[in-house]
């Protein structure tokens, strides 16, 4: 059967690991004209030639979404073995190798409204749908948050976290991830008792409440908010 674009042409393209492509193919002993032929035949796409492929293999140009997972296909591999880093949810269903009817319905969600989420980079899902997300995408907390548009507003939270009184603040964290409410208590006074103690420490080295040192530990602190907060409930990437 014919693949069929699942993308829109004016999306970008999937991130392509041309290297890894190369590779695939020559450990099966195969030409690249073995790979077109077999994308032909196999998936109807009468455009890719040897020419192709090899273009592909030299990073001079990329797959779209359907053009990859039919190299996947041919290739014997996942799209995820082809693909650089996952950046969007789009990109993340397409490392997978899904369909948006798949992940729309194991999310509980109507495929019109995934659709949508995934071309505006924001997921509306509830605490269950956001949960059954991350399952099926396999998705590690900071991707979930990524994709899901979420990493702005987590990251405004706990600044003033970690500023003012960070009690005020579990419950809105809580309501953007799927963590227990005891686990982002604990992450949150955490960070503020890191916070408040690299400041008092600034400020006995520097000289006084009005050092250039202190503001500048604590605006780097505040700038890589999320970089700390990630080691502490165990959800950064591999």
């Amino acid at each position: 059967m014919p693949v069929q674009p699942s993308q829109p042409p004016h999306q970008p393209t999937p991130p392509f690991n041309f290297p890894a492509a190369r590779r695939l193919r020559e450990a099966l002993g195969m030409a690249p004209g073995h790979v077109a032929y077999g994308m032909r035949a196999s998936y109807g796409l009468a455009h890719i030639t040897p020419d192709t492929i090899m273009a592909w293999e030299r990073g001079l140009a990329s797959p779209t979404s359907a053009e990859l997972t039919a190299l996947a296909a041919t290739l014997w591999c996942s799209p995820g073995e082809l693909m650089g880093a996952a950046r969007t949810l789009r990109e993340h269903r397409l490392a997978r190798g899904l369909a948006p009817e798949d992940v729309a319905r194991a999310a509980g969600v109507e495929i019109q409204s995934y659709l949508l989420m995934e071309e505006t980079g924001t997921w509306r899902g509830n605490e269950r749908q956001s949960a059954a997300l991350a399952r099926v995408l396999d998705l590690a907390l900071a991707d979930f948050v990524h994709v899901t548009g979420r990493a702005e507003p987590l990251a405004e939270l706990l600044r003033s976290a970690v500023t003012t009184r960070w009690q005020g603040y579990v419950r809105p964290v809580t309501k953007l991830l799927p963590l227990e409410r005891r686990q982002v208590e604990g992450v949150l006074r955490q960070m503020h008792e890191d916070y408040q103690s690299r400041m008092a420490r600034t400020l006995s080295w520097g000289g006084g409440a009005g050092s250039d040192a202190s503001g500048e530990a604590g605006r780097d602190f505040l700038d890589r908010i999320l970089e700390h907060f990630w080691p502490l409930v165990g959800g950064g990437r591999d």
